[in-house]
């Protein structure tokens, strides 16, 4: 064998173990990194999963007795001082406030049917207790973070290019900018909505509110119902209330899950199920629901229900609803994530256009709102309607002597004229 002949020979067998060795390197090499990674995600899951922990041992108070809804839900009753309002800095030491008295005007609505399923089988809370609907890790893993958890951005956002998939939030409502309101009332009738997708929302609800909505420092106080499997884990519609006093930057959150609205009833959960619901063409279903601002001490009280007084959000925590509102909404809000192609079929109200009337369509009634000298009048006559896409939600309004002033509110989403 020549020189040449002898060094090809060594080159190919070099190259033969190079070829055998090198992939288990490679595969020893991209295991290990793999591994790595492996342990990084575990070990931040594990960190994450001992904060929620301690969130959920500040946020779930001492309960003196507990009841298991059908739904899965738990419910603690927990001593009035010990529900999470008190953990707020500005009501350390707050005095309980007395109840105020009714708006002039105001009569008790028959109509109103409410119960919750947690309650349905006869068990109830102890009178000097509050039910809470109990937060669990669930919950929070649902939200991602503890930070995004119980919160939300506004529901009014401005679209940017006036299409349907360029705004995360659509709705339908009546708007009243009145100079100064200190109270709204309706009866809203309750439907169970398709939801597509598990991180959409739908509700209906009144918001009262000062400031203009991409103001940083805008207050807003939230009640009606909503259906979110993202907050609470099923597509069925809960009792909601919101608050934030700085635009839903760092302020307020859902129901009870930070500190802030001051629960004084002892038969109603926020967050939990509302039964029943109506059905098209079949019962219908409504609650009564009413905020007012008490002239005595200036915080704002919410009545859920027939005779239910359900608690209140102190005068202390807000700017400008320490002394009064400047806009009311009432109606309907979906949230829409498609962001390429074609619209949601999340549905809003009863999923059904108001043109199709009682019964089929979902609606608020005997709207009235609440003026400086604590006396209920109708919706004045320079209000608007504000609708963001007609031909995927829409609404329609009327004034009867029965029903006083209402609308007809809500559809289907995608449909042929919201493709």
């Amino acid at each position: 064998m020549d020189l040449n002949s002898s060094m090809i020979s060594h080159l190919l067998c070099f190259l033969l173990l190079v070829s055998l060795v090198y992939p288990i390197y490679c595969s020893k090499t991209s295991s290990h990194h793999l591994a790595n990674q492996t342990f990084q995600q575990e070990e931040k899951f594990r960190k994450l999963k001992e904060k929620i922990a301690i969130h959920l041992q500040r946020i779930n108070k001492p309960a003196v007795k507990t009841i298991h809804s059908p739904d899965g839900d738990i419910i603690d009753c927990v001593l009035f001082h010990n529900q999470p309002a008190f953990d707020h800095p500005l009501l350390k030491g707050h005095k309980p406030a007395s109840p105020p008295k009714l708006p002039k005007g105001y009569v008790e609505d028959n109509s109103s049917d409410f119960a919750q399923l947690w309650s349905l089988s006869g068990e109830s809370c102890p009178e000097g207790t509050i039910p809470i609907r109990r937060t669990r890790e669930k919950d929070i893993l649902r939200a991602g973070s503890i930070d995004k958890f119980g919160k939300k951005s506004s529901d009014f956002k401005k679209n940017a290019n006036g299409t349907p998939n360029g705004d995360p939030v659509e709705y339908a409502v009546i708007t009243v900018n009145d100079g100064a309101v200190y109270g709204a009332k309706a009866i809203i009738n309750v439907w169970a909505p398709y939801m597509e997708s598990k991180n959409e929302f739908s509700a209906s609800k009144i918001w009262i509110t000062s400031g203009e909505a991409d103001d940083p420092t805008r207050n807003s106080i939230e009640f009606g119902w909503q259906v979110s499997s993202f907050h609470y884990g099923d597509d069925r519609p809960r009792v909601t209330v919101y608050w934030t006093a700085d635009g839903y930057h760092k302020t307020g959150c859902y129901n009870l899950l930070c500190p802030g609205f001051i629960q004084t009833n002892h038969k109603i959960a926020l967050g939990s199920r509302i039964v029943p619901v109506s059905t098209y063409n079949g019962k219908q279903f409504g609650i009564e629901l009413m905020v007012w601002k008490d002239s005595n001490d200036g915080n704002w009280w919410l009545k859920w229900g027939s005779g239910l007084l359900l608690g209140y959000w102190p005068a202390k925590l807000f700017t400008y609803l320490k002394d009064y509102a400047i806009d009311v909404q009432f109606g309907g809000a979906v949230s829409n994530l498609k962001t390429a192609g074609s619209h949601t079929f999340t549905q809003m109200g009863s999923g059904h256009f108001p043109e199709e009337g009682y019964g089929k369509a979902s609606h608020f009634k005997k709207i009235q709102l609440v003026d400086y000298d604590d006396s209920l009048y109708d919706l004045p006559s320079d209000h608007t309607t504000e609708i963001s896409f007609p031909g995927c939600y829409n609404l329609k309004e009327g004034k009867g002597y029965d029903w006083g002033n209402y609308f007809y509110y809500g559809g289907p989403g995608r449909n042929i004229n919201c493709p």
